[in-house]
């Protein structure tokens, strides 16, 4: 996958609003050092560029009556085409089910799903889960603590493109009594 080019405003948009998406663009510009205009602008290319992919609240599972944290391996009957699209047609609409990943290795998907207790949790491994198109078998694992949950991704991997003159101007702002640089 080609990494996305990105400058320095870029980088600092993506980690701010990762670590508060709800902050207004007034705040954001002031944080990241932009006037308000080109922030919001640069926001909205980084929305419609995918970089960011959508905004929501990160709920707490426990605190909401949702105490057990499992994942789950599971082993289709067979690996042909279809029976992935059907089983992975049926996760979709379980709700329990809060992430669902295909991979590599002994299994061939690894599932994230939360549950209110123990007895739900067995009912949705044993006559939900073990109920889905071709699901041949499972192994669960539950989570005993939460050590780290944050949501955030690294960005470090990412290296800004220098300076531009339209980087420079949007410094700036049009409020500023420095000319502005034009393309």
């Amino acid at each position: 996958m080609r990494i996305p080019v990105v400058d320095l405003f870029d980088m600092r948009i993506l980690k701010e609003l990762q670590q508060d998406g709800r902050l207004t663009n007034a705040e954001l510009s002031e944080r990241i050092g932009l006037s308000p205009s080109p922030c919001l602008r640069r926001t909205r290319r980084l929305e419609e560029d995918g970089l960011i992919a959508g905004y929501q609240a990160r709920l707490d599972a426990p605190r909401l009556g949702l105490g057990v944290l499992a994942f789950i391996q599971v082993h289709l009957e067979r690996q042909v085409e279809e029976a992935a699209r059907d089983f992975e047609a049926a996760v979709l609409d379980r709700p329990e089910v809060i992430a669902c990943y295909s991979v590599t290795g002994d299994s061939d998907y690894l599932l994230h799903v939360v549950c209110e207790d123990l007895d739900g949790f067995a009912h949705f491994a044993h006559d939900v889960l073990m109920g889905l198109p071709g699901v041949r078998g499972v192994r669960s694992s539950l989570a005993l603590k939460r050590v780290k949950e944050s949501g955030t991704l690294p960005l470090g991997h990412l290296r800004p493109s220098p300076a531009t003159p339209d980087s420079v101007a949007e410094k700036i702002g049009s409020d500023s009594r420095e000319p502005k640089i034009r393309r």
